[in-house]
């Protein structure tokens, strides 16, 4: 018998509840973590509505890990889907509600968006997720060097455009924008040298569907200019 089958139960076994029957669109997110804050800006973004429910990532509720057996955030249900990752819910946001677009309309700049969108991921974004996990001193001073280098060598593209990469806000910016918002709390200080990175963040910060997009504990990271 595999050691991964589950130990025998004595007495009776109960059935799980149920799941109540959702017929509205319902994110089941984290409370501060970058992944369910950019599906959150992407919602706000194209004035989706839809429930939210934030949980404890420690202890997520039955309903969750019925649907989601690993209990992750984000975590996106539509009647009878169930999604999880950033970057897939975001793809079928995108489709399911293509107004306004947040991808290009051409192949080519689609393409661009998303390759941009995975090295942000790979380079930035998983810094980010290492520091907040923690580690030595010597371990998080060096992702948050690596972190502050990659974000002020991006400085003339976020100078040659209102949005990243393009002239108009897409799925890139909706990641950025929850990276830029915890720079302070992740101990992050980008200097004179980026003031563009934190000028192309407070064009969003000011934007009241960015501020629905938070949570508490987002909102206690840093005070809204």
């Amino acid at each position: 018998m595999s050691s991964l089958a589950p130990a025998p139960l004595t007495g009776k076994r109960r059935s799980p509840a149920p799941l109540r029957a959702r017929t509205v669109l319902t994110l089941f997110s984290g409370r501060d973590d970058i992944g369910s804050h950019r599906v959150r800006i992407l919602l706000a973004a194209k004035g989706v509505t839809h429930e939210r429910i934030v949980i404890d990532a420690e202890r997520p509720p039955l309903e969750l890990t019925q649907l989601n057996p690993l209990g992750t955030t984000p975590t996106l249900v539509d009647r009878d889907l169930c999604l999880t990752e950033s970057d897939i819910i975001g793809e079928y946001l995108e489709e399911r509600y293509p107004h306004p677009a947040l991808l290009p309309l051409d192949p080519q700049g689609r393409a661009r968006v998303r390759l941009s969108l995975r090295r942000i991921e790979r380079e930035w974004l998983s810094l980010a997720e290492s520091i907040r996990a923690g580690g030595t001193k010597a371990q998080l001073d060096a992702a948050r060097k690596r972190l502050k280098e990659g974000l002020v060598g991006a400085v003339p593209v976020f100078k040659a455009s209102k949005f990243f990469l393009n002239p108009e806000m897409s799925v890139v910016d909706c990641a950025l924008a929850a990276l830029v918002w915890r720079l302070p709390a992740l101990g992050v200080n980008l200097g004179k040298e980026g003031q563009a990175v934190l000028d192309y963040g407070e064009r969003f910060f000011r934007n009241p569907a960015y501020n629905r997009s938070m949570t508490e504990q987002e909102r206690s990271l840093r005070p809204l200019a």
